[in-house]
């Protein structure tokens, strides 16, 4: 079997995968799994796809991540592999559908605008 690519994007985060047989081992930007996301939310949150399917120990994953903080980036690889496993057997798309993985969160951070603080808080109105 060939090395299937994938991506997956989360806000400003970009998760570039490319998904081989293997003995289960994650690599994020030549780092291990548990190095990179030290937290155990973050590292599930990678790994649910593979756990809906049950192949957790049969791929090695090779990530190329960028951008965003750590839980879009970690959103964005749960994205990549998702997508990935979809490419190597179409049979998982609708357990990976159903659980909400195929899905590409489109919200973003709203622009802030000038003569206001926030992006949508105004400074208080003064009549006179």
């Amino acid at each position: 079997m060939e090395i299937i690519n994938a991506v997956g994007r989360r806000k400003a985060a970009v998760a570039r995968i490319y998904l081989k047989p293997g003995t289960g081992v994650i690599t994020i930007n030549d780092r291990a799994l548990e190095n990179y996301f030290p937290t155990t939310t973050l590292q599930y949150i990678v790994k649910q796809p593979l756990n809906t399917i049950g192949v957790l120990g049969n791929f090695d994953v090779k990530v190329n991540l960028f951008g965003g903080g750590v839980k879009g980036q970690a959103e964005a690889l749960r994205l990549a592999i998702a997508r990935a496993l979809v490419k190597l057997d179409a049979d998982n798309k609708p357990a990976l559908k159903a659980q909400g993985f195929m899905t590409r969160d489109s919200r973003e951070v709203e622009r802030k605008k000038p003569g206001q603080p926030k992006a949508r808080k105004q400074f208080q109105f003064s009549k006179r």
